[in-house]
């Protein structure tokens, strides 16, 4: 054994250093105090500086990250048969030597991930900081709120430019442009929520993303939020919120769907305004549709034409992925991946936006607008 580990003495350490890094910060998770500690004195800040170092160029550096990591594994692939087949009589230790290689590649990324974005999971949540729960929706409450949010996604839809067929027709230019300060009036009410933003950062394989399912992606190695503009515009600043709500250190999905409703829906710019309400009618709209759909169709008659467009537009664009195979493996992955920090939900864990949607603005509540 001894003389077996000291023939790859350095690939074995390099392994097992990894896996014991990996093993250490698994089992300090369940302290709240410390992940709490580790992220606000260590990893938050270590991403905003890698966020300060990858927004001084206008490219997104973690698809340039992307494409070298895959031709690097190529490169290696390559090599490494290559080299298999040169080495004739020792061709066994050489193949275990190459695939001890990239197995030490792969965990050294994993658990630097794990570092970097997984703690967060363990960490306060924006309910424990604001104070805000999900919590059961009774019926009633849930048709009050769809109907506000229809009735506002409505007064909106005039404030955007449209083309000649109605759609929403805002350059993702502009609505990028607008991203640095949608924040600000949120970060007001939610004072834990303040942060140098720098904006997002729009994707070149942003029609990849779109085979993926993927509106936005932010990147924990590089501290950037990347956004698919390809996708319809009427929701990507929307999108854009959510993805700066990633960059505030707020791992879950739902919560940041929440908040980029609140940010988009007070940002004062009408692109985000907009969209903002139409997101959150979207979400609660189909869930309202899952409870009762005589009611849902009620509110959904009331919907000017302008928004019967954008949601037929956003619609048919994404019917044309539905049957993707890149699609089926991207979520089936994703899923697995928020099960394995906690979420038993998966993906339908976004559903989780409805409840805290209905606590915020329902009849009756401290923050709700409605009467």
């Amino acid at each position: 054994m001894k003389h077996f580990f000291l023939r790859h003495k350095k690939l074995h350490i390099w392994l097992l250093s990894a896996l014991g890094v990996l093993l250490v910060l698994r089992l300090c998770r369940g302290n709240r105090v410390w992940m709490n500690a580790l992220a606000d004195r260590v990893i938050l800040p270590l991403r905003r500086g890698m966020g300060a170092l990858c927004y001084r160029v206008d490219f997104s550096v973690m698809e340039v990250l992307y494409v070298l990591a895959a031709l690097a594994a190529l490169i290696y692939l390559v090599w490494s048969v290559i080299a298999v087949v040169r080495a004739r009589g020792r061709r066994g230790r050489r193949a275990y030597g190459a695939a001890l290689g990239a197995v030490c590649a792969a965990v050294t990324v994993y658990t630097l991930f794990f570092f970097l974005w997984g703690l967060g999971f363990w960490t306060d949540s924006f309910q424990d900081k604001s104070g805000i729960y999900a919590q059961g929706v009774a019926l009633e409450d849930l048709k009050a709120v769809t109907a506000y949010f229809a009735e506002q996604t409505a007064r909106t839809a005039g404030d955007v430019p449209r083309d000649e067929e109605g759609v929403f027709a805002v350059s993702w230019q502009e609505i990028l442009a607008d991203s640095p300060h949608v924040y600000d009036a949120l970060e007001e009410e939610f004072p834990f929520l303040a942060f140098e933003d720098w904006g997002v950062k729009p994707m070149f394989f942003s029609r990849l993303m779109s085979r993926m399912d993927f509106t936005g992606f932010y990147c924990a190695y590089t501290g950037e939020s990347n956004v698919n503009i390809d996708s319809p515009a009427c929701l990507l600043p929307s999108t854009v919120t959510h993805e700066l709500a990633h960059q505030r250190g707020v791992a879950s999905e739902q919560e940041c769907n929440f908040l980029a409703v609140l940010a988009a829906t007070t940002s004062g710019k009408p692109a985000y305004v907009y969209s903002g309400w139409l997101m959150g009618y979207i979400y609660l709209g189909n869930a309202l549709y899952a409870a009762d759909q005589d009611a849902y169709w009620a509110i959904r008659e009331t919907l000017p034409e302008t928004v019967q467009a954008d949601l037929r537009f956003n619609n048919a664009y994404w019917a044309q992925f539905r049957d993707s195979a890149v699609k089926t493996v991207s979520n089936k992955v994703y899923d697995r991946m928020l099960k394995a920090y906690g979420d038993s939900r998966g993906i339908q864990s976004y559903g989780t936006v409805v409840d805290l949607l209905v606590v915020y603005y329902r009849p009756g509540a401290s923050t709700a607008p409605l009467p």
